[in-house]
């Protein structure tokens, strides 16, 4: 799917307490992060990493980068959009199927991650979505990095980092 002609992909924090039960926290808060330069498909272009990857640290070399908004934008900007676009049910549905591939990928390494009961962690899921609003999980990054390029992604860490706090320290 794209956006305003830009490849994007989710990122949603999950924090896991315990495997075994598997006790789980979606953080509402992630976001949409966008290519800095339009999709082509052109043959010229599938070197330009600018319009398939969206990681920040390639698009902050880009000349097109925005340090205002980071090319991000919040995961409830992304769901609105998508219900204007998309329609409410279709929007609700694309992040109950979100929702249903992060628990079936943590109940599908249940049994083999060790669980301490002391112990918590915070993972980072990437989420591509295609045209008819299918979502495909691209990669979970345990310990996603936390540093941030904006304002509202400050904000959002910071925020995410406090909840975090409030849930593991009792």
């Amino acid at each position: 799917m794209l956006v305003g002609g830009r490849k994007f992909d989710l990122r949603i924090y999950v924090l896991v307490t315990n495997f075994r039960p598997l006790k789980v926290y979606l953080y509402d808060l992630g976001f949409a992060r966008f290519c800095v330069e339009k999709y082509s498909n052109e043959t010229s272009e599938r070197e330009n990493m600018f319009i398939h990857l969206t990681n920040v640290a390639i698009a902050k070399q880009a000349a097109g980068y925005n340090d205002k908004h980071g090319g991000k934008w919040t995961i409830s900007n992304l769901k609105f959009y998508l219900e204007q676009t998309q329609g409410k049910a279709a929007s609700d549905k694309c992040f109950d199927e979100i929702n249903n591939i992060i628990y079936v990928s943590l109940k599908a390494v249940q049994n083999v991650v060790i669980n301490d009961k002391h112990c918590f962690e915070m993972y980072g899921f990437d989420v591509l979505l295609d045209n008819n609003l299918k979502p495909w999980l691209i990669e979970v990054n345990a310990s996603p990095s936390l540093s941030t390029t904006t304002e509202v992604d400050r904000q959002i860490k910071m925020n995410l980092i406090n909840d975090v706090f409030r849930i593991v320290v009792p």
